[in-house]
């Protein structure tokens, strides 16, 4: 589902007709640009992250505003027709509605139209909008469309939501068999080792006291994914089944959405995203590649290496009705950079 606001009435109704402005706001960096109706990007700007359940909706709304003002400037333009905005953290139609308001309320286009972000891995990876993402990067998601306007996705919450897997999902799932090899409630793995060694510990019982006493900061457990996966490429059974269980998560989530969508039976684009999935580590893309030939033979998996403003983009010409060349020269902008 998509929020869209229409600004009849507002300043910004006096957008230049057949502009978009794209965003593509996630947890760690947002991209902005501006394309004009013939399709050329005329104005682009990068900003920090965002992060409305950290700062607030609208702190964060203020860091992308500093791209975006950056990106009008080199356009030459003050307002758009269409926000096309793909934005981190907007995972319930509830926060796409307060998301789509709080943009609304600064004028930047006639229509806001607000999607999560993983709508735009996947419209980056696609000729048409028609297919399945999976992301995997701090956390896991995953999405679909048809043309027609439905679409398949999850609350990708967590684990209330029933999620498991991204790099906090595997560190934690990594610490936790460390742990209890360490101290003989599970069976040996070699994370006893190469976990607390990674911070020059020689322990897992270091380990702990230093991140619950957050002598190492809570932020840094992420650097602990791979190591998972060097220490799974080393050939540790433990490792190497968390590593598995991953592929399965992904290839399950990649399944349920084809499903949803009527995709199973057609062959069907799948797109894999974010930095766990686009590092291509050999024993997770070989096992995805694998469960999903076997549940769903139809499908096409290929890792996207376009940056996802461009499916931000992408999805406001679709919205706008733009012509296919108009994508095209778009897409042939990102691509060639």
């Amino acid at each position: 589902m998509t929020s869209t606001e229409t600004g009849a009435g507002t300043a910004a109704g006096s957008g230049p007709p057949g502009l978009v402005l794209a965003i593509d706001a996630g947890n760690s960096k947002t991209d902005v640009a501006v394309v004009a109706a013939d399709g050329r990007v005329t104005g682009a700007a990068r900003g920090g992250g965002f992060r409305p359940p950290a700062v607030g909706v609208e702190t964060a709304v203020d860091a992308v505003a500093d791209a975006v003002r950056r990106a009008f400037a080199e356009a030459g333009v003050t307002s758009v027709g269409h926000v096309s905005a793909c934005l981190a953290n907007a995972d319930l139609p509830v926060e796409e509605e307060q998301l789509a308001a709080a943009l609304r309320a600064r004028a930047w286009g006639a229509e806001v139209e607000v999607r999560n972000d993983t709508f735009a891995i996947l419209r980056a990876g696609i000729a048409e909008p028609r297919g399945v993402a999976v992301v995997c990067g701090a956390g896991i998601n995953c999405v679909g469309m048809r043309p027609d306007g439905r679409t398949a996705r999850f609350p990708a919450i967590g684990r209330i939501s029933g999620d498991w897997g991204g790099g906090w999902g595997l560190a934690e799932e990594a610490l936790w068999h460390a742990a209890r090899a360490e101290d003989g409630r599970g069976g040996e793995t070699a994370l006893a080792r190469t976990l607390p060694a990674h911070f020059g510990l020689d322990s897992m019982y270091a380990l702990i006291e230093a991140l619950h006493l957050e002598h190492v900061p809570n932020a840094r457990r992420h650097e602990l994914t791979p190591v998972l996966f060097a220490t799974a490429a080393d050939g540790d059974p433990v490792a190497r089944a968390i590593v598995d269980r991953l592929a399965d998560e992904v290839v399950t989530m990649a399944t349920v959405a084809l499903n949803r969508l009527g995709l199973l039976a057609e062959e069907t684009p799948v797109l894999l995203g974010g930095g766990i999935l686009a590092a291509r580590h050999p024993q997770l893309d070989d096992r995805v590649h694998e469960l999903l030939a076997a549940r769903a033979p139809k499908a096409v998996p290929r890792v996207v290496t376009a940056p996802p403003v461009l499916g931000a983009a992408l999805l406001g010409l679709d919205r706008v009705r733009a012509q296919g060349e108009i994508h095209a020269r778009v897409r042939a902008h990102y691509e060639r950079g």
